[in-house]
């Protein structure tokens, strides 16, 4: 069976964010056929200036994934579900975790509870690598097969959310997916994250707020390289299992501001060292070669991803000035990086 003819309707939930978004221009560029429901609560993050080159061909519900009814509404007649929606800032869940926990385990209890109901071929939730935990002090890379040992009140929320789905493929035999990816920046990224947070302040000559001394490590996935990476574990994958998601490419805080400065012209001194986060991971790395063997490959490398990702932001000021305009922007902006 070919890719475009397994599924004819898809849900992604969160279509309105960041990777969610940038999935759904994915999968009507690879699946023309496919007939797209995007389901999203527009939260602070949601954003339909990012659909609205693709509006006509997706259809929109604005619900919430922890509201029985906007969940049963949005599934009836799809086939397979994609669950991008989270509440996923670190930052955000060590001031208040219950929203954290309502969208990321109550959500995601509800999709399940939808998708058994109406007897969906394919489920698969979006989680991240931050389950497993941190890596520091060790060169090795995260495995499916590794206990998870979440830090932080979202990644202890998103790996309940984990449980949960496998606890439905065992329980009720749903056909359940997980995708595990490392930190992903791009197009459309809300710029409370740290990519287009140092962007959007460089071009407006703001510092660089680094949290401690900036040699916290990351694997930096391009956007378009995560969406490919669902996409064949949604058509490829072995149910009931999880696959990483990664760029094997480790870059720190410090390499990441400079690397924004250069392509910028700006100059180093904007870089600002700030309190640390509490409970800060400080390395993060996944072995992605179980997704690689159903025939992922990244095409992107971080210095051409951050080229392309910097360009886009230059040229959208309008998008990012918008959003950083906003109060809920500004307040958590000002209580977090004026400690």
């Amino acid at each position: 069976m070919s890719r475009v003819e397994k599924f004819q309707k898809v849900l992604v939930t969160g279509g309105a964010g960041f990777i969610g978004s940038n999935y759904v221009h994915y999968a009507l560029t690879h699946h023309s056929s496919w007939e797209i429901v995007v389901l999203d609560k527009l939260t602070y993050a949601g954003n339909l200036d990012n659909l609205k080159d693709i509006s006509d061909r997706i259809t929109f519900v604005q619900g919430d994934i922890a509201n029985p009814e906007d969940v049963d509404k949005a599934v009836k007649g799809v086939d397979a579900i994609l669950n991008f929606a989270a509440e996923s800032h670190v930052d955000r869940s060590l001031r208040d975790p219950l929203p954290f926990i309502r969208t990321n385990i109550e959500g995601t209890l509800l999709l399940l509870e939808a998708a058994r109901k109406h007897q969906i071929k394919r489920f698969l939730h979006v989680s991240t690598d931050e389950v497993y935990g941190d890596l520091v002090g060790s060169d090795r890379h995260s495995l499916e097969s590794d206990t998870l040992s979440p830090r932080s009140p979202y990644a202890a929320s998103k790996a309940g959310a984990e449980h949960l789905v496998f606890s439905y493929g065992i329980s009720y035999g749903l056909d359940v997916l997980i995708t595990r990816g490392s930190n992903t920046y791009g197009l459309y990224q809300y710029p409370e994250k740290i990519i287009p947070l140092f962007i959007t302040n460089a071009l407006e000559s703001k510092s660089l707020p680094i949290y401690g001394d900036g040699s916290a490590v990351r694997d930096y996935l391009y956007v378009e390289d995560h969406c490919s990476g669902i996409d064949t574990v949604l058509h490829a994958g072995t149910s009931g299992r999880a696959y990483n998601l990664g760029a094997r490419m480790e870059v720190n805080g410090i390499e990441v501001a400079k690397t924004i400065l250069g392509l910028l012209d700006r100059p180093e001194s904007l870089m600002q060292s700030v309190s640390d986060r509490p409970g800060h991971d400080y390395r993060y790395s996944v072995d992605p070669s179980a997704t690689e063997a159903l025939g992922w490959q990244r095409q992107w490398d971080f210095q051409r991803g951050m080229a392309h990702t910097v360009a886009w932001y230059k040229q959208n000021s309008d998008w990012w000035q918008a959003v950083k305009d906003k109060k809920v922007f500004q307040e958590h902006y000002n209580q977090w990086y004026a400690r």
